[in-house]
């Protein structure tokens, strides 16, 4: 009986020493007051979105706390914060369920958050905010610029900060790309480099199929005369002999001549040098004989064959007019009929040839004759066919765009030769477009 309360004693004795050398430590009042907030308001269903209250390290959460605090108003809400837990982000408290992302409005778990992107989730702000198509970087706050056809986005400071941008698409260098600069100083990126036409020769084809394109219109060019490409030099030089005033702000891409002249034309294709830049530009004076309301067609050499099908149908339209009594028009009328034949071939582009053959009976703008003879069309020239005939119909340009538009909506009302019978009278001092 002894023996068995003396066990009675120890047992006792070793359960008190056992208590006092817990390894689980007490919580402080700080602790336990933050902890039964927690629950409390867990319990409410305010946080349920956020983490358990004991982290992966064994601590709680590390959030400012503000209990029944009289001034603590919710940015959100603009009520009171009267009890239980706020959230203290971007110098200001929150209730948990208003503290929401503003761009999917859902609640932001603190985990989630970061003071440098501001009120929302890390993951929403990388998806609102793409990178740079030049340098791909994070933009500058939210501040940048939009290519209005091919909705690259970049930093608005590449435009002037030397970055090569492309003389066809017009589309600014990706960093780790290299685009190709031509013998007069223009830049190429590699996709309009490959469907390039690089010299005179090459250009013959095209020539040949706007000529036919014309005859399928019922217009056809009956004189034949040159038709050359040349460097950017060469067609300022011809531009200047021919006095043309070109006051309009436009680039000259292409020029039909009146006037007999020398002219440097591109024989010879350039080649590829080691560092990837384009060397051996062969050139030959040509000799352009006078005498006649059309003397040659200069062109740009070096742009894609879409694009300089589209400037060679426009400058063979200003030598119908030309050849067939079409003087001294409005030059508002004159470019607005030229820029509605470019815009015609262009469209005849998008149709295959059994595409044009069946469309040809009811319409007369796409005829079958005028579907490409280059055969089938990467994905990046069907796409570089819509970006010309946006180039043209959102031109703002007093001659060029509205004349464009004025002439395109006379054709749609009526005909093209229906409009060209009318106006064949129409000159410079009583025209009224």
């Amino acid at each position: 009986m002894v023996q068995e309360s003396l066990y009675m004693v120890e047992l006792s004795a070793q359960l008190e020493e056992d208590k006092n050398i817990s390894t689980i430590p007490p919580l402080n009042e700080d602790a336990q007051l933050q902890k039964v907030i927690w629950e409390s308001a867990k319990g409410k269903g305010q946080i349920e979105h956020f983490k358990d209250p004991v982290e992966e390290d064994g601590n709680l959460p590390r959030v400012d706390l503000n209990v029944n605090h009289p001034h603590s108003i919710c940015d959100g809400c603009k009520s009171a914060i009267e009890y239980g837990r706020s959230v203290h982000a971007l110098g200001v408290n929150w209730h948990p369920e208003c503290f929401c992302c503003r761009y999917c409005d859902k609640p932001i778990a603190m985990h989630e958050f970061s003071n440098t992107k501001g009120r929302c989730h890390i993951t929403c702000y990388e998806r609102s905010h793409p990178n740079c198509h030049v340098c791909k970087k994070k933009f500058p706050g939210r501040k940048y610029k939009e290519h209005p056809f091919w909705k690259e986005k970049y930093c608005p400071f590449h435009e002037v900060d030397g970055t090569p941008k492309c003389c066809s698409c017009e589309r600014l260098e990706p960093w780790g790309t290299k685009y190709v600069m031509l013998a007069d100083n223009r830049w190429l990126c590699v996709k309009c480099m490959e469907c390039a036409v690089m010299d005179t020769y090459e250009c013959q084809p095209l020539h040949f199929e706007i000529r036919e394109f014309f005859g399928s219109l019922n217009m056809k060019v009956e004189k034949e005369f040159p038709l050359l490409l040349v460097e950017k030099e060469a067609l300022k030089k011809a531009e200047a002999q021919e006095k043309i005033d070109n006051q309009h702000g436009v680039v000259t891409r292409g020029i039909c001549l009146s006037e007999g002249q020398i002219v440097n034309s591109v024989f010879k294709k350039p080649t590829m040098g080691p560092n990837g830049e384009l060397v051996s530009l062969g050139t030959e004076p040509q000799k352009v004989v006078g005498g006649c309301e059309v003397t040659a067609i200069l062109i740009l050499y070096g742009l894609p064959r879409l694009l300089t099908g589209y400037i060679l149908a426009h400058e063979m339209m200003h030598a119908w007019l030309r050849l067939n009594g079409y003087r001294n028009l409005k030059l508002e009328l004159e470019e607005g009929i030229c820029q509605v034949l470019g815009h015609m071939w262009l469209e005849s582009q998008t149709y295959s040839s059994s595409a044009a053959a069946s469309s040809a009976s009811s319409s007369s703008r796409t005829p079958a004759a005028n579907a490409s003879k280059k055969g089938a069309q990467s994905d990046y020239e069907k796409k570089l066919v819509e970006f010309c005939k946006d180039q043209i119909e959102t031109d703002d340009s007093p001659v060029y765009g509205v004349g464009f538009r004025k002439v395109n909506q006379m054709v749609s009302d009526s005909s093209l030769h229906k409009i060209l019978k009318s106006i064949q009278h129409w000159t410079k001092p009583d025209s009224n477009l």
